[in-house]
């Protein structure tokens, strides 16, 4: 799954990067990004692309209730296409979720250390994302939520964790925001792992398992995780 991840660049960057026009608020640099949390966004409608900012954790259109946000904040890629909660968004609401790292935990003996997984050539990674707007019982005011698409993890991810984040290449971007691509065989192609030797994963401080905890220390590498983990795997 991934439930935790970092964002860096400025939104102008994104921007220029996703060649999108900005919609949004840049809140600065953010390194401990958690479900329910407003989180940027690439979306493509009428032929703009823009960023936006949308809720973590969709909200399918036919909800009565909001919460059922709260466990989706993942789709995995291999029901994403069948399943009532992202059918339609996969169909006709697709979304970039830039991302900077994300966070997983590794076992050590009794305690999990949590890594940091990102580029090796340290570009933003374009996460495959589904986007819905929901409206409120009570008003009138549309929510717009988003959810990040995993798939099985690569021989790099695999000794961390089970799933990952599926990573888009540069050439599926354009067909993933697509909102007039419709070929469920197509897409299905770009839920694939990332190449193995794309990520690099290092132990961080157990800082990021608090979400009040959002500066530059959680990323710094945790020479303490690292004897945790050489000491788990020693005979």
């Amino acid at each position: 799954m991934c439930g935790r991840y970092g964002v860096e660049p400025e939104y102008v960057q994104l921007a220029l990067r996703y060649q999108a026009v900005v919609d949004a608020i840049d809140p600065g640099p953010r390194y401990n990004v958690a479900p329910s949390q407003d989180v940027p966004v690439i979306v493509e409608r009428d032929g703009v692309r823009s960023l936006t900012h949308h809720r973590w954790g969709l909200i399918p259109f036919w909800a009565k209730d909001a919460s059922i946000g709260n466990r989706l904040i993942n789709a995995r890629a291999e029901t994403v296409a069948t399943l009532p909660a992202f059918r339609d968004s996969f169909a006709h609401r697709r979304c970039i979720v830039p991302a900077s790292r994300f966070y997983e935990w590794r076992r050590a003996g009794k305690v999990k250390v949590p890594h940091a997984i990102q580029r090796n050539d340290g570009f933003p990674m374009s996460f495959a994302g589904l986007w819905s707007s929901w409206r409120s019982p009570e008003t009138t005011e549309p929510v717009h939520t988003c959810t990040i698409i995993t798939t099985t993890a690569n021989e790099a991810m695999a000794p961390i964790h089970d799933r990952m984040p599926v990573i888009l290449d540069d050439d599926a971007l354009r067909p993933w925001l697509d909102p007039t691509l419709a070929d469920i065989g197509e897409l299905q192609r770009l839920l694939v792992p990332c190449a193995d030797d794309a990520l690099y994963a290092y132990p961080i401080s157990r800082l990021v398992n608090d979400v009040r905890n959002d500066s530059p220390r959680i990323i710094e590498p945790d020479p303490y995780g690292e004897e945790l983990l050489k000491s788990a795997v020693s005979p």
